[in-house]
């Protein structure tokens, strides 16, 4: 595992020296091995983690290559992770997505365009005052993405939905288990839409922890 460790940081040294960019083709398996002092079977070790992680693609028949390191795409590897979470550990995910959503909400509030928001008012009044638990859920989870995204931030918006999977079934819990969810969440929607209308970061900001908070308090009385 040690050798494996030193191949890996040493393909890393090359990327991040620039030696190799994104989008880079690698040398030929045996000139790299050759090249770094490595054996050329740690170095397939180092490329095969280095592919689970998104940093480099492996392409039967053409070679491996640097992908894009776009964050979205490295990012894509702790969404995994996070899938692994326990249930004790899902108020340490809301914890962290209330230090975070609420900051990204305040950004989006001088970036969200007119389109934007009557799209996001739209589908709040397609759900109506009565969805059920799952279509409440659902259009929680994209009312948030999508403001999110306009926070123009790609790093925060891909942290945030790699955080959004440990919540998703608390508030599935919660909606069937407390009888003013629905209406609750419907509420705070239009408020955080309301603020976001006026750009009024603040009141956004303000809003956004408040939605997020009341999960996490009902989580905190559940368990």
């Amino acid at each position: 595992m040690a050798v494996t460790d030193e191949a890996i940081e040493k393909i890393k040294d090359m990327i991040v020296s620039g030696a190799l960019r994104p989008g880079d083709r690698l040398p030929k398996e045996s000139e790299l091995a050759a090249g770094l002092g490595l054996s050329r079977n740690s170095l397939r070790e180092a490329v095969r983690a280095l592919s689970l992680i998104r940093i480099l693609d492996v392409r039967q028949g053409d070679g491996t290559y640097v992908t894009s390191l776009d964050p979205q795409l490295l990012l894509q590897a702790m969404s995994f992770v996070v899938d692994f979470h326990r249930d004790d550990t899902v108020l340490e995910f809301l914890a962290v997505r209330r230090i975070l959503e609420p900051a990204a909400t305040a950004m989006a509030a001088f970036r969200i365009g007119a389109e934007e928001l009557d799209a996001l008012s739209a589908r709040l009044d397609a759900l109506g005052e009565a969805p059920s638990v799952e279509e409440l859920v659902a259009a929680d989870l994209e009312f948030h993405r999508s403001i999110v995204r306009c926070a123009g931030n790609s790093v925060l918006c891909s942290l945030l939905d790699g955080l959004s999977g440990p919540t998703t079934r608390a508030r599935v819990w919660r909606g069937f288990t407390r009888e003013d969810a629905v209406g609750r969440t419907l509420g705070e929607h239009r408020a955080i839409l309301g603020a976001l209308r006026d750009r009024d970061a603040e009141a956004a900001r303000s809003w956004a922890t408040v939605h997020i908070a009341s999960v996490e308090q009902w989580l905190r009385s559940a368990l």
